[in-house]
């Protein structure tokens, strides 16, 4: 009976019968897995060398079928989902793992040519100032494979994440290669408006998708890190708004559950950092600009008057100094809390010093 099942399989893997080779083969593996233990009988032996033989066809068949509907060269694609190619995919999930990634591959990367052709050719099309044309592709090429091939591979391959993943990858990659070409173009408002559309298109990401397949998409990239917003003291609650002191009795009640982190947070920004001196510089002209704008103030105004109840005087700039300082911070934070969050803090001391200098001990009576 296993013979005749093997014979079977032969056959049809020949006509391409892969609907029904999908459940006969996972029959016949089972049925070699209940005899596992009985390998040293040469018919057992013989029939399992026959199965592997024909897994093995079975594979070249399936990735010759999917090359000559999605050839490597040229981006033309057929009209529609192939039942030929759907039921391969059902085949492929029980063959070596191998096949079932190489057909990922294959077709993520044709899918994706167009994309290569667009971006990488026209450097007009592949600057900052235009890096929402990227995203409002991907955005309708996701629409058009949802339309055209949503049902062709099994569901739990997660095809639509597989192919927004290694966009994400290719964009990374070519952005940090135009950035590094056109360094010099760069400018702190350019820099943050191509940040920010970044980092809005990584939470759409984040709403679409799991992340499931970031640490399995061909390639094995490396999960970007998500953001550390939950530890970040200058964006905690204010006191008054779930956050100031707690009785013990509220110690009981449920809290408020956290938004989960990002998993795609970086998965493309992550190539913004090595240029954001651009930011720092802009914040050290700020800054300066700042301190002597609180000088000029000091001089026209003069110091202000003691207060009564607090008995102390405060000089309005000392709290617009702080202020600034947090929104940088904060700003910062979201953008990396890496090296250039250290060379912002030695911003900060930097204009400390300069306001101790310039405003507190430069007015001291005499």
């Amino acid at each position: 009976m296993l013979a005749g099942g093997v014979d079977s399989l032969e056959a049809m893997t020949r006509k391409r019968q892969y609907g029904e080779v999908a459940n006969l083969l996972q029959g016949v593996v089972n049925v070699l897995e209940h005899f596992h233990k009985y390998m040293g009988i040469p018919q057992i032996r013989q029939l399992s060398e026959r199965v592997k033989a024909a897994q093995s066809e079975l594979g070249t068949q399936i990735l010759a079928d999917f090359e000559e509907a999605f050839p490597s060269q040229g981006s033309k694609r057929p009209g529609g989902p192939s039942n030929v190619l759907r039921d391969a995919c059902l085949v492929a999930n029980v063959l070596d793992p191998r096949i079932k990634q190489e057909i990922i591959k294959k077709f993520i990367r044709q899918h994706l040519s167009e994309y290569m052709v667009l971006f990488q050719e026209n450097q007009d099309v592949a600057w900052l100032d235009k890096i929402d044309r990227r995203y409002a592709w991907i955005k309708r090429q996701l629409v058009d494979y949802e339309e055209k091939y949503g049902r062709m591979f099994p569901e739990e391959w997660c095809m639509t994440e597989r192919i927004a993943v290694e966009f994400c990858h290719i964009t990374k990659v070519e952005l940090a290669k135009v950035m590094r070409t056109r360094a010099k173009e760069i400018e702190v408002k350019l820099l943050l408006f191509a940040i920010q559309r970044t980092t809005n298109f990584e939470g759409l990401l984040a709403k679409r998708f799991t992340g499931c397949t970031l640490t399995d998409a061909p390639g094995q990239q490396k999960r970007p890190e998500s953001p550390l917003d939950q530890t970040n003291p200058f964006l905690e609650d204010e006191p008054g708004d779930d956050g100031g002191s707690e009785k013990d009795e509220d110690l009981t009640k449920p809290r408020k559950p956290k938004a989960p982190g990002n998993p795609f947070h970086g998965i493309i920004s992550k190539c913004f950092e090595p240029h954001l001196y651009v930011y720092i510089e802009s914040q050290d002209k700020n800054l300066g600009e700042l301190i002597d704008r609180f000088v000029a103030d000091f001089r026209a105004q003069g110091p202000p008057k003691a207060g009564t109840e607090e008995g102390g005087a405060v000089l309005p700039s000392c709290a617009d100094l702080f202020v600034y300082y947090k929104k940088c911070m904060v700003q910062c934070s979201q953008l990396s809390t890496g090296e250039p969050m250290i060379a912002l803090t030695t911003i900060f001391q930097k204009f400390l010093r300069e306001y101790a200098w310039k405003i507190l001990s430069g007015n001291l009576p005499k």
